[in-house]
């Protein structure tokens, strides 16, 4: 009998991380390893770890920290690190964090069993020597598909894999394993970015962007609404270019209707939107598509023209309120999130008024403010000048108080409207879920005065009563599906 070996993927960062996670699950019990859910009863933990900003990072090695505690004390013998931080750092990482038995980067996933039970027998795999990973693809978005068969791409699993590799979940098993029982899940459109903010590093260690067939996501989609999935979100660095290496820029608007219409998938959501490349068609189809929620994570990041073309992007504080009233000409109702960076080199009192200005005629539902700091290997970090720190901390703390108080006066703009909710939870302390303009996570949620008959997974229709800051506070509607002989069985 095959000697047992369990594992714990720990997940930090973003919902792509934990797309990536569900792949190396799938991997990994393809494999023969057991799947558990707490580090202190695997053999191996390994923590997919974020590598975006310093707090991020901050936490990745915490994790890391936290799981290594666990050896000599319960099952654990190895912690391993995947993911962004570990594909960003390789080496440097390894030498400065010995507590982890092994660094692992985007080239090991498919051989991510053979990886671990090396580490786990005592022997020792190399931490890779970190590279920039646009270089690995053609500079032409129309040559990358063929090139990019032999480039690891993470979450890019195909469906319809052979026997033994997949799991066994059904003939369109895609190369992935859930590892937790919601109702949502991310789906990977794309990978990688071609844009060149001055102040990300993304791209760096993510590489150049590159689609996924259509039918792929459309396969694991299907598999996934056998699942019990009821909602998908549409991941990638940037969901609006999605297409463009497959010939047709567009291609977005002809898919979201195919997977509106997956048996048993009742919300389709799209992040990941850059404001300068949203097009009419995209905004149609978001706003007017049924079961496509008509949710607008635009990155905005600052509204001051100088500031933006300092960050290597477009817009301005007129353009972007345009855009946002041609979408709620569309949808009133529409959801729009999306964060902004202050106190950038160079920011000035003037551009943080007209970033103000943008603010309060935005009408944003959720709002994240993040305080500029140098991230290595960005052009922003050469940048002369750099706003002193305290003025920063300044700036971060008076528009994040800005910030929420205007989002819960969006939030109070909804009392009286009647919103689809997505049952998430059902408790001890109530029943919670999402409506269309909140995504999983971000974007607060909404609180049902009744659960008779509930269970996560179902969609309700209510009228919202309350609120408590960006939550909401709603109640169910008698006639609807939370109501129905059928959902109280």
């Amino acid at each position: 009998m095959p000697e047992r070996r369990t594992v714990a993927l720990v997940t930090l960062g973003c919902a792509r991380n934990e797309v990536d996670s569900e792949e190396l699950a799938g991997r990994l019990e393809a494999d023969g390893w057991e799947l558990v859910e707490d580090a202190e009863d695997a053999d191996v933990a390994v923590v997919n770890t974020c590598g975006f900003v310093d707090a991020a990072k901050k936490d990745s090695v915490d994790a890391l920290l936290e799981a290594n505690d666990l050896k000599g004390h319960g099952r654990t013998r190895a912690v391993v690190a995947v993911g962004c931080m570990a594909e960003r750092y390789g080496k440097e990482l390894a030498e400065a964090l010995p507590e982890a038995d092994g660094v692992l980067g985007f080239d090991d996933y498919a051989d991510i069993s053979d990886r671990l039970q090396t580490i786990l027998s005592g022997g020792i795999h190399a931490a890779h020597t970190p590279r920039d990973r646009r270089k690995l693809l053609p500079i032409s978005p129309a040559e990358r598909q063929e090139a990019g068969a032999a480039v690891a791409l993470p979450g890019h699993g195909p469906a319809d894999l052979p026997e033994g590799v997949a799991p066994a979940s059904g003939p369109r098993a895609p190369l992935r394993r859930r590892l937790d029982g919601s109702p949502v899940a991310s789906v990977k459109l794309a990978s990688g970015c071609d844009r060149r903010c001055s102040f990300c590093a993304i791209p760096s260690f993510r590489g150049s962007f590159i689609s996924r067939r259509p039918s792929d996501v459309l396969n694991e989609t299907r598999w996934l609404a056998g699942q019990g999935v009821k909602e998908i979100m549409l991941v990638s660095e940037n969901n609006t270019s999605y297409g463009k290496d497959l010939g047709d820029i567009r291609l977005l608007e002809s898919l979201l209707p195919e997977l509106a219409e997956v048996d048993g998938i009742e919300r389709v959501r799209v992040s990941y939107l850059q404001p300068a490349e949203m097009r009419p068609g995209l905004i149609d189809v978001l706003t007017s598509t049924p079961k496509v929620a008509p949710y607008f994570d635009l990155s905005f990041q600052h509204s001051a023209p100088g500031v933006l073309r300092a960050m290597r992007r477009f817009g301005d504080t007129d353009r972007f309120l345009e855009l946002l009233d041609t979408i709620r000409s569309k949808a009133p109702e529409a959801g729009v999130r999306s964060n902004f960076i202050v106190g950038f080199p160079g920011e000035s009192e003037a551009d943080l008024a007209e970033l103000e200005r943008f603010l309060n005629h935005a009408r944003l539902d959720a709002i994240g403010v993040f305080g500029y700091s140098d991230e290595e290997g960005t052009e922003a970090a050469t940048y002369d000048d750099k706003l002193d720190q305290d003025v920063v901390a300044e700036r971060l703390a008076h528009v994040s108080r800005l910030a929420e108080e205007l989002v819960s006066q969006r939030a109070e703009e909804r009392v009286g409207q009647t919103v689809h909710v997505l049952v998430e939870s059902v408790d001890e302390e109530g029943v919670h879920g999402r409506a269309a303009h909140q995504a999983p996570e971000t974007d607060g949620q909404v609180l049902l005065t009744s659960g008779a008959g509930l269970n996560a997974g179902h969609m309700v229709e209510a009228k919202v009563v309350g609120t408590e800051g960006v939550d909401l506070v709603a109640e169910p509607l008698r006639g609807t599906l939370a109501w129905s002989e059928e959902a109280g069985r």
